[in-house]
């Protein structure tokens, strides 16, 4: 089974910048789809932003567009979240998630393996 374990989070201002990283064991990580979620409290987990296998596509959640980016070093096993222009509403607890799909899935059910999460706080 593949473990992620998800790094970055933290508090920040609003209009600030973070960077999320999620590392990924396992010899595959280089022909999987990866992908960020989020949920906040009260709220169900929403597909943020998904990359495929090579990093040739990618996909985003229309609330980010333009201020969040997702890339991937497979030589390292590593997917990252660079996210920008935060706002508070971007305040939740972020998951890397893997899957096996060759396209980008945006359902949570897509996905196989879940990290624990990272908490991103925005303040007002």
């Amino acid at each position: 089974q593949v473990q992620l374990v998800e790094s970055g989070g933290g508090l920040v201002q609003a209009g600030g910048s973070l960077r999320l990283s999620c590392v990924a064991s396992g010899r595959t990580f280089s022909s999987t789809l990866m992908g960020w979620f989020r949920q906040a409290p009260g709220k169900e987990r929403e597909f943020v932003a998904g990359i495929n296998w090579s990093g040739s596509r990618t996909k985003y959640t229309d609330s980010v567009k333009g201020r969040f980016t997702i890339s991937r070093d497979n030589a390292k096993n590593t997917v990252y979240l660079q996210m920008n222009s935060l706002k508070p509403e971007d305040t939740a607890v972020y998951y890397c998630a893997r899957g096996s799909n060759i396209v980008v899935v945006t359902t949570p059910w897509g996905y196989d393996d879940w990290g624990q999460g990272t908490q991103v706080t925005v303040s007002s």
